[in-house]
């Protein structure tokens, strides 16, 4: 056969995965010219030789590719041959659209890893080492193509012998953009509260100082990938407390890093896929149940029997905790590393910032040069029974995923949008094409610096992705700060996404479906389209419209959001709604709340004064566990039912009287999501009416029945008239789909028997995996919703 040449277009994450060095590589092998280069859309390559060996070459291309690169389509064509017979990676031209997506940030490879603790080699105990299989990535583009000039390394001049790393093809750092050494690269230093250099005390360098501090129970601030953490021993009650005062963090669980995966045996229950996880690429925090021998202070976790624990996912985490290690030894090394912050602020990640926020908190902060672009809270993922096995769900989907894309269904959108998501636990999420792109974790929406987090963000996003809106998405909710900011920008439309909606859209498209399907839709609070609370939904929908068919009894909220921080009041709501009089406050809250206090909430309940009702399943949760005497008030969000679980009985088999009124919504399309009042539903729609519940959790407390055993007959009580809820309404609907989301189902417990019981009764269950079911994925349901709409005008 003659000469051929062949050009590809490889679409996907190709930059900065060693993507070019493996097509020289492979282009060497089998003989053939051409060239390889980044570009705006990807990856750009002509490769020319016999025609066999192109052909080798392009069935090779795909499946041998670097461990990080993820290939999405890969489009070849045949040139015209030149006689080109050396390959050679161009520079990256300038200018151009961008669709190109950017590498999130990988854990420290075994190979840098060798180097790190090898006292023969160059990079010995250096905090930057990384490759083109590992290192930062998303945390220091500012721009792309994927190249030095374009990331927060481009103050720093490579050495001679790193820049001939870098320009050696057979090299594993060729191209490998944050390539550094202690000659050339960013380096560390350990400050005291006050910004001034602290002395090492004998130690070698400020890593080992700072373990020798942590070791002695101080509390230290290290500078990791996405921003900073505090640090301190995990098994000393003491220092974890003085943390939590510190961080005026009462109850929320701490996360530790654990130095091994052996480590981490010794302190938590793993599985085989917990273990995958840990040792991901991405290294996300696994949650998993904690053993009762464990090295590991009780206020690390106080009244969870889960702990959140990671490994090491950067270099200076792997010489800390070695280091750290040599001065405590024993089973299971861990710290506590929780974020750096003080509650409901986002995480600091400049080192001034952190000086002025993070000072009065820690003794010590250990900080380094390299500038982060972008801040980036670790992941969480807990691994849950679904209907075909074992699988990771993201309670927090940030570090190690972000800004990893996600494809919108069908068409996808022919404008670009952006969707500002909800107010708690918030997400934006940008889109064009085919494509979306769900932004960082940035927290709740409650304060000035949040806020500009969110907008920052935006801003990154729509540089990078080279993503200018002419559409907005946004929650119904007018005092949301994301949907203020929407009715902020100019120049855009505006397209209005009701809260479940967009949990039930999400989770459609997170799995490639347009719908219709049943969505049992549970959480604390989302805007209605009849302006009430909405919170314990059924809906029939699709990507572009629902309707209400279904939902929880409502009651009152008396006294607003101050019901959410004071579950107490979710009791004292629902056992008024269970009785003609007002109730008489439970003895398991006697002594914790004032009697004038009940006296005056049931007041506002009769009367509903600043009382809305609603109809929210997390509320319900709440008024349970207050009940129980478990959490009259909580400290975070979602605290009252965390416990509840946490307590439950696992050899209870008992349920609760629960009623389950109406007989679907008969046939009929979808209505844009014209939401019908529960007190309205009874004679077309499903209600699930839990007074009879409450009446009879009240009595089983009185009765002096274990707070155990009444957390698991109401947990078994909402799963098993969820089951029956859902497989009435998929029955009158026409529909085998049923989605499972909101925050409520983060609650394993409930998760698991509901998936379960619906796969027994022959439905398709889905909920979601690589999105939260908390308000996390609101944004790209979002994004699809509003996509779906400006198609189908």
């Amino acid at each position: 056969m003659g000469r051929r040449r062949a050009r590809a277009r490889v679409q996907g994450t190709v930059q900065g995965v060693g993507f070019r060095p493996y097509v020289y590589r492979l282009a060497g092998e089998l003989g053939l010219g051409g060239f390889v280069l980044n570009d705006s859309h990807g990856v750009l390559l002509e490769v020319e030789g016999s025609g066999p060996a192109v052909e080798e070459f392009l069935s090779r291309l795909g499946p041998e590719a670097p461990p990080l690169a993820v290939l999405e389509r890969v489009l070849s064509e045949e040139r015209e041959p030149k006689g080109e017979h050396r390959f050679a990676i161009l520079e990256s031209p300038r200018g151009g659209g961008v669709n190109a997506p950017v590498t999130p940030d990988s854990a420290t490879c075994s190979d840098c890893l060798s180097e790190l603790f090898d006292p023969a080699d160059r990079r010995w105990r250096y905090p930057f080492t990384n490759c083109t299989n590992c290192g930062p990535r998303f945390t220091i583009v500012r721009g792309i193509p994927y190249d030095r000039p374009y990331t927060t390394m481009a103050a720093f001049r490579m050495c001679p012998r790193c820049r001939a790393e870098y320009e050696d093809p057979a090299d594993r750092r060729f191209h490998a953009q944050p390539n550094a050494c202690p000659e050339c690269g960013p380096a560390v230093s350990l400050v005291g509260a006050g910004g001034v250099l602290e002395s090492l005390g004998g130690c070698a360098d400020p890593v080992q100082a700072a373990a020798a501090a942590l070791a002695d129970g101080r509390i230290v601030a290290i500078k990791g990938i996405g921003g900073f953490h505090l640090a301190c021993r995990a098994d000393e009650e003491a220092v974890v407390a003085r943390l939590r005062g510190r961080k005026h963090r009462e109850d929320k669980p701490f996360a530790l890093m654990a130095r091994t995966l052996q480590d981490a045996d010794r302190l938590v229950l793993l599985g085989d896929l917990e273990r995958q996880l840990l040792l991901s690429p991405a290294r996300p925090i696994v949650l998993a149940a904690r053993l009762e021998d464990g090295a590991v202070a009780a206020a690390v976790a106080p009244g969870s029997p889960e702990l959140g624990v990671m490994l090491p996912y950067s270099p200076l985490h792997h010489l800390l905790l070695a280091d750290f290690a040599d001065r405590v030894p024993g089973p299971g090394v861990a710290l506590v590393m929780t974020s750096g912050n003080v509650s409901d602020e986002p995480i600091a990640f400049g080192d001034q910032d952190a000086l002025q926020r993070l000072g009065g908190i820690a003794d010590l902060l250990l900080v380094h040069d390299r500038p982060i672009q972008t801040r980036t809270d670790d992941s969480v993922i807990r691994v849950v029974q679904g209907p075909g096995g074992r699988r990771g769900v993201v309670l927090r989907r940030s570090r190690g995923y972000v800004p990893g894309s996600l494809a919108l269904p069908g068409a996808g959108t022919p404008r670009h949008l952006l969707a500002c998501g909800a107010e708690l636990k918030n997400t934006f999420c940008v889109a064009k094409g085919e494509r979306a792109w769900v932004g960082h974790h940035v927290g709740d929406l409650k304060n000035y610096e949040t806020l500009r987090s969110f907008s920052e963000g935006i801003e990154h996003f729509e540089r990078l992705f080279a993503v200018e809106p002419a559409v907005i998405a946004h929650d119904l909710h007018p005092e949301y700060l994301s949907t203020k900011y929407a009715f902020e920008r100019e120049g855009v439309e505006l397209i209005g996404v009701q809260h479940h909606h967009a949990h039930l859209a999400a989770c459609l498209a997170e799995h490639g479906e347009s719908g219709p399907a049943i969505g049992a839709i549970y959480d604390g609070t989302g805007y209605g389209t009849d302006g009430t609370v909405w919170g314990g939904e059924l809906l029939y929908g699709d990507l572009e419209d629902f309707r209400r068919v279904g939902t929880l009894h409502p009651v009152r909220l008396p006294g607003g959001e101050k019901a959410i921080r004071e579950p107490w009041r979710m009791a004292c709501a629902w056992l008024s709604a269970g009785g003609d009089g007002a109730p008489a406050m439970p003895a398991a809250l006697a002594g914790r709340v004032p009697e004038r206090s009940w006296g005056a909430i049931t007041e506002l309940v009769r009367t509903g004064l600043v009382s809305p009702p609603t109809s929210s399943m997390g509320r319900l949760f709440d008024a349970v566990a207050a009940l129980c005497g478990i959490r009259p008030e909580v400290n975070y969000e979602g605290q009252a039912a965390i416990e509840l679980e946490a307590v439950c009985d696992p050899a209870e088999r008992g349920e609760y009287p629960i009623g389950l009124g109406g007989d679907g919504l008969g046939g009929g399309g979808l209505d844009g999501g014209e939401g019908l009042e529960a007190d309205r539903l009874g004679g077309g729609g499903i209600v699930i009416d839990p007074r009879e519940t409450i009446a009879a959790v009240a009595a089983d407390v009185a009765a002096g029945v274990p707070a155990g055993v009444v957390a698991s007959r109401f947990h078994r009580t909402i799963g098993n008239v969820t089951v029956a809820a859902c497989v009435q309404a998929a029955a009158s609907h026409g529909t085998e789909v049923v989605i499972l989301s909101g925050g409520v189902f983060q609650n394993r417990r409930l998760l698991e028997a509901v998936a379960g019981g619906l796969g027994e009764a022959g439905l398709r269950v889905l909920f979601p995996e690589r999105l939260p079911a908390n308000d996390g994925g609101i944004s790209f349901g979002q994004a699809a919703v509003a996509a779906r709409r400006i198609l189908s005008r």
